[in-house]
């Protein structure tokens, strides 16, 4: 019998230990064991993986983790309070999970994890768009993480996988885009959650690319296409003036009608652009 049928139900385990849902760290828990267990599977190479996971709550994505072959699990969790839940956790699988107790922007995980390490996690709303774009930039690529497989609001997630020309298109869909695959495996109504959020859910998959998808230089890059979409209804030769003295030639240098927005350009043309914008 595996450890997740030893332990009570989740509604259980949150009345046992007064864990209501506090909004002032973006919780809201997945309880349906179901759900958190087919999340799990979706995690890539998951028995020869460790995995982090951010914001565990009560514990019901852990179980799905640990109950799906996770090698380990690292949980990273800033509310005391769920901390003897996730010790009752622990204890059910022997040596297979960490708990600590602490802010996952300020904890390094390579401190407890060896690779291949794999990121799985209901980020709490308040900070998940943060730390996925700390995961998309690290100094060095590829990153210590292989994939990550996050639960965001509906929207967020559309702006991760969004294409050129729609209304999600931006500033997230190209730093994801650029380094990883990324698509949506799962949509949660608002209803899974408690208590339940006044939008839906969904779970973005991103896979590493062993390198970006294009050649560009990351610092480059990143200042061009903020600046891009700080003023995305403005054409890109005036959006961008402030990046070259010379941007309409070196926009058409790149492929790219001066007269164009932001979201009309792909992520390739960015790409040439930022090249074009380190030249001397």
């Amino acid at each position: 019998m595996s450890g997740i049928d030893t332990l009570p139900p989740l509604r259980e385990v949150i009345q046992t230990h007064g864990l209501s849902a506090r909004k002032s760290l973006g919780q809201n828990f997945l309880l349906d064991l179901n759900l958190t267990a087919k999340i799990a599977r979706n995690v890539a190479d998951l028995p020869n993986s460790d995995v982090l996971e951010i914001g565990p709550g009560p514990g019901g994505l852990t179980r799905g983790l640990l109950a799906e072959g996770a090698r380990k699990v690292l949980a990273i969790e800033k509310d005391t309070r769920c901390m003897p839940a996730l010790a009752e956790i622990a204890a059910a699988y022997p040596g297979r999970l960490e708990a600590i107790n602490g802010d996952a922007l300020e904890v390094d995980p390579l401190a407890h994890l060896t690779p291949p390490i794999q990121i799985a996690a209901n980020l709490p709303y308040n900070v998940g768009t943060e730390l996925l774009v700390r995961w998309l930039t690290p100094r060095d690529w590829p990153p210590f993480w292989q994939s990550l497989t996050l639960m965001f609001q509906k929207e967020v997630a559309e702006r991760i996988i969004a294409a050129p020309g729609s209304k999600a298109y931006g500033r997230l869909a190209l730093l994801a885009q650029w380094r990883a695959d990324a698509r949506i495996v799962m949509h949660l109504p608002p209803e899974a959650f408690s208590p339940p959020p006044k939008v839906h859910s969904a779970v973005v998959h991103l896979t590493a690319l062993p390198e970006p998808r294009f050649e560009a230089d990351a610092a480059i890059l990143s200042r061009i296409v903020a600046a891009a979409f700080n003023q995305r209804r403005k054409m890109l030769r005036a959006a961008l003036k402030g990046q070259a003295p010379d941007i309409q030639d070196r926009l058409l240098a790149a492929g790219i009608a001066p007269t164009e927005r932001a979201e009309q350009v792909s992520l390739e043309q960015f790409c040439a652009l930022a090249r074009e914008i380190a030249k001397p």
